[in-house]
């Protein structure tokens, strides 16, 4: 962590529809220049000043000028924060220079990134120096992969305590969902799409349940891709088009903590299929959202997302815990959500060694308090 910022946290792409989504949560709850000092950050001083007064910000909320395209300007931003909370994507096209200025002035930063070559890369270049830095580089800090991944060491959790052990096996299930697919995610699985069809060998990495796990291969993953009956729920699953980033995060949050979960974990995740039911994000293609827009107020409050999780011990015993997001998953909560684990980080995690993580192996129990807290999550135990 940066010993002589300024800011706690800088919110980079604050004049961009999630940015200024996480601004506007900052001002409402935390104001400025308080418990959490804060900025704003993007291309544009007067584009985030009219953001910061529309958001209701206080005046005084401190605006600094930096732009993807010029890397000395994002240096200068990396100087002066512990973290960096960045909206700025697609990552793999926008996130390169500010990981890499973050892990050489040991700067923390924090992403949503679900674009699962970019974060291999981002390991395999910075790892070794964010740790002798102490910079603590988090990607996946919204819907995915938050929610999924603290839900695995939720359960876990309640394995540990309820059968005396972890279980080797756990199924992540969506059980019903509203809401939409932001622009920054339709836009990053089109230039992960592009990425793809430049280097072909990309496709091994993003099939990978192992592609964020370095040196380390796991046992077989169940099939998450084919749709079937699942007794343990008495319904019909089918895929979930975000299981492919976000059982990578989970595998790689085992070995970030030394696989207490065990060498060969298996954890998949499906939708339940519900006639009628909305489950389902809309889909990625040229009629999505583009970045920087987004669904209206009323629509993200009608959002909501419940979640559930069945750990599954060796002798079939089970335990069972939920995750439920008061708004849609996309906008209102990812904002809420990579908020408070940049607060998390900065407040509550001094002691976290640096490296490149993913949150739930890097904050857990501190985090899913802050959720449960002030994120509108909620983290419940269904053990029959």
């Amino acid at each position: 962590m940066n010993p002589n910022a300024e800011f706690d946290i800088i919110v980079y792409g604050a004049s961009g529809f999630t940015g200024r989504l996480v601004a506007e949560y900052l001002a409402q709850r935390y104001g400025v220049g308080g418990e959490v000092k804060w900025a704003m950050a993007g291309r544009s001083a007067d584009k985030l000043a009219q953001v910061r007064d529309e958001v209701g910000a206080p005046k005084d909320t401190p605006l600094v000028v930096a732009d993807a395209s010029d890397p000395a300007s994002v240096r200068a931003m990396v100087g002066r924060a512990k973290a960096i909370l960045t909206t700025v994507g697609p990552y793999q096209l926008y996130g390169s220079d500010l990981v890499a200025a973050c892990a050489a002035a040991g700067t923390d930063c924090l992403d949503l990134s679900g674009e699962p070559n970019w974060m291999a890369a981002m390991i395999a270049a910075h790892d070794a120096e964010a740790r002798r830095s102490g910079a603590r580089i988090v990607h996946s800090c919204g819907f995915d992969s938050i929610p999924f991944e603290l839900g695995v060491y939720y359960v876990q959790k309640l394995a540990t305590e309820k059968l005396g052990h972890p279980v080797g096996r756990v199924k992540g299930r969506v059980r019903a969902m509203r809401g939409g697919l932001s622009g920054g995610t339709a836009a990053s699985g089109r230039a992960t799409m592009q990425a793809i069809q430049k280097d072909p060998g990309l496709i091994a990495l993003m099939m990978s349940p192992f592609a964020l796990t370095p040196g380390f291969q796991g046992a077989e993953q169940p099939d998450g891709n084919t749709k079937a009956f699942d007794p343990d729920l008495g319904a019909e699953v089918g895929p979930f088009m975000m299981a492919s980033i976000n059982t990578k995060n989970v595998h790689r949050s085992n070995l970030l903590q030394g696989h207490p979960w065990g060498p060969d974990f298996k954890y998949d995740e499906m939708s339940v299929i519900t006639p009628g039911a909305p489950t389902e994000f809309t889909a990625i293609g040229e009629g999505g959202p583009k970045p920087g827009e987004g669904p209206s107020k009323e629509e993200r409050e009608a959002g909501f997302y419940d979640l559930l999780f069945v750990g599954i011990d060796a002798d079939g015993r089970q335990v069972r815990a939920s995750v439920h997001g008061d708004k849609d998953p996309g906008y209102g909560s990812t904002s809420k959500i990579i908020a408070e684990a940049a607060i998390c980080l900065v407040k509550d995690c001094a002691d976290l060694r640096g490296g490149v993580w993913v949150p739930g192996a890097a904050m857990g129990d501190k985090l899913i308090e802050r959720l449960n807290a002030n994120a509108g999550l909620t983290f419940k135990d269904e053990t029959a």
